[in-house]
């Protein structure tokens, strides 16, 4: 396992740069980083792309890192805590909001993507590589709040 941010950042930047989307990308590196292999991932991350499906919701990028930290400290029974998991989740999307300035694709993209203009203007402004580095940093982001705070995976099936 490697649990080195810098690592994870720069496999969700390679997963990006071969077509994965940027919350696919973001899960699948925390995942390998942490030696977790399902065929469910990246697919459960993919309708999270391009702020929710190109409605401008919360970005791709981010959801990614939410789906990676609940991945690792999520719950499987409903009698446990969720308390761990909350904490992390918040830490990290109040991270990204100091970071990034927004949580939202709309806000940090400053178009719509599921209008035509706004597919243009996203080819225009080659806004694909700002989609580059906040999938690379959520990425980083997630894996040094797990590790920072000595987070390991529970086995899985």
């Amino acid at each position: 396992m490697n649990h080195n941010p810098d690592q994870t950042a720069r496999r969700s930047g390679e997963l990006f740069d071969q077509g994965f989307c940027c919350a696919e990308s973001v899960l699948q590196a925390v995942a390998e980083s942490r030696d977790i292999h399902s065929d469910l991932i990246p697919r459960i991350a993919t309708g999270l792309c391009a702020g929710i499906s190109r409605t401008s919701g919360i970005c791709g990028a981010v959801s990614g890192g939410v789906l990676a930290i609940s991945m690792i400290t999520g719950r499987s029974s409903a009698d446990a805590s969720r308390d761990e998991n909350h904490r992390l989740t918040r830490a990290f999307l109040s991270g990204c909001e100091a970071k990034f300035g927004s949580t939202s694709c709309g806000e940090l993209l400053g178009c719509r993507l599921d209008t035509p203009e706004g597919q243009q203007f996203f080819k225009e402004h080659n806004l694909r590589q700002k989609c580059a580095g906040f999938t690379q940093e959520a990425a980083r982001m997630a894996s040094a709040l797990l590790a920072e705070n000595g987070v390991q995976a529970e086995p899985h099936a």
